[in-house]
């Protein structure tokens, strides 16, 4: 999601071309089962740059960055117990830091229980899909984007805030028989620290691939961080400011119809109201058409209602085996955007927060089987419902147990609300969260009776 800076503002959602909700990582495979070893390349995760991952060969030859020379002297990340095992996550997205949690809430022997470091660039977890909320006034941002050291104060979970730079998995290396190895790999991260693993877990996700669309690079703002809707928002604000008092209307294009941008453009369209209108752009001739038919009908319902225009006009991740694990590298496991995770058809599943957050617990439930040398569960994805918010007061939902009913309008946003709440990370920040709505609902009502009543005086 992002937006042209003037006089046309665009927002361009986290996969904007395929309906996906979220980004991708691309993955490209460039190794061969020749070679003894295998490296895996990673950029600067940052929030201009879409993630590149690469599998390259280590051969003679050359080609690959010597580490050698590019960190003469790396400092080595210091774990606590000398024996116990070490799981790395790399990423705090909802793969990430849902796996951690659940590795924290698992029985474990004493000898076995895992050391968990958990590495992001940001500070703060995001919860995505209340993004829109930001720029509706409806949350605060501490709400949906509590930092990490919070949520993590009262586990064992230890948190470091930093970017990956090369990761250098060894787990193909004697992996059977009496001489195999239970050493993983080493991570090397910008700041130049060291960090060996035993087991590692990817849920970086992926940027917006913005250089599809010509001028989008240049002019877009992509919408997937926190600092993204701060940035849209700040955007719409500048627009507002400077059309305020004329009749020059602020102008919005959204590209990408699956349920990130039409929650956008629905969101941004409601904001705007008769002083602008959202284009949405989209690759095909339906939107969101992966949803539920309730859903889509909902949400064409509303956009069309607004001044919401409707143009009509890849992704890869890392290849996983049914148990989440990387395929060739059994100590990594992939969750979220980074994993390519395919259905009982084949089919590959869509990059939501629902995937993640299943995906989430099997990770951490495999991690403890293979930590504790039991069988791996296959990974099954159930499906439990499509939400979508369409506004400040507006959602539909489609839950999957009474096939074609959708909640919509007030009924579907508070049952949304309620379900993410549920889903919030840790009990505490559920409790805080929670309070903090009910309050805001609370207020909300008496102004809205105060309102009334003041109508109902002044008629009289």
């Amino acid at each position: 999601m992002a937006a042209y800076l003037a006089p046309f503002s665009v927002a361009l959602p986290f996969s904007s071309f395929n309906g996906d909700r979220t980004p991708r990582i691309r993955l490209l495979r460039c190794f061969s089962t020749k070679f003894a070893s295998s490296s895996l390349f990673l950029n600067s995760v940052g929030r201009k740059k879409s993630p590149f991952v690469s599998f390259n060969s280590m051969s003679n030859n050359g080609g690959n960055v010597d580490i050698s020379q590019e960190q003469e002297a790396p400092r080595k990340f210091v774990w606590g117990d000398g024996k116990k095992p070490r799981v790395c996550i790399l990423g705090g997205g909802f793969g990430g830091l849902y796996t951690s949690l659940r590795l924290e809430s698992l029985e474990w022997p004493d000898d076995k229980k895992p050391q968990v470091l958990l590495i992001d660039q940001s500070e703060r977890f995001v919860f995505k899909p209340m993004l829109y909320e930001l720029l509706s006034g409806e949350v605060d941002s501490w709400e949906i984007a509590p930092r990490f050291s919070d949520l993590l104060a009262k586990t064992g979970v230890q948190f470091l805030q930093d970017r990956v730079k090369l990761l250098h998995p060894s787990d193909n290396l004697r992996m059977s028989g009496p001489t195999r190895s239970t050493y993983g790999g080493t991570v090397h991260l910008e700041s130049g620290l060291t960090i060996e693993y035993d087991w590692l877990v990817l849920a970086l996700g992926a940027d917006s691939k913005r250089d599809v669309v010509p001028g989008a690079a240049e002019y877009a703002i992509p919408f997937s961080t926190l600092d993204d809707a701060w940035k849209v928002n700040d955007k719409l604000k500048i627009l507002e400011r400077k059309t305020f008092g004329t009749n020059t209307p602020v102008s919005v294009a959204v590209v990408g119809c699956g349920y990130s941008g039409v929650e956008l453009a629905a969101t941004i369209s409601e904001r705007l109201q008769n002083r602008g209108t959202v284009k949405a752009i989209n690759v095909g001739n339906e939107i969101i058409p992966d949803a539920p038919p309730g859903n889509r009908q909902a949400a064409e319902k509303v956009l069309s209602s607004r001044k919401v225009q409707l143009p009509l006009n890849g992704r890869g991740q890392v290849e996983t085996e049914e148990t989440l694990r990387v395929k060739g590298h059994p100590r990594i496991f992939a969750v979220g955007d980074s994993s390519a995770t395919r259905d009982s058809k084949g089919k590959l599943l869509p990059p939501t927060a629902q995937v993640a957050f299943q995906q989430a617990d099997f990770a951490g439930w495999n991690l403890w089987a293979a930590i504790n040398e039991r069988p791996l569960l296959p990974f099954r994805y159930q499906n439990l419902g499509e939400m979508m918010v369409l506004g400040r007061n507006d959602a539909a939902l489609s839950p999957t147990f009474i096939e074609g009913l959708t909640f919509e309008g007030p009924v579907g946003h508070a049952a949304r609300k309620l379900a993410y709440l549920y889903r919030l990370p840790t009990d505490e920040h559920r409790l805080k969260v929670g309070i903090s709505w009910l309050t805001k609902s609370a207020v909300e009502s008496v102004a809205l009776l105060q309102d009334a009543v003041t109508k109902v005086l002044q008629g009289s």
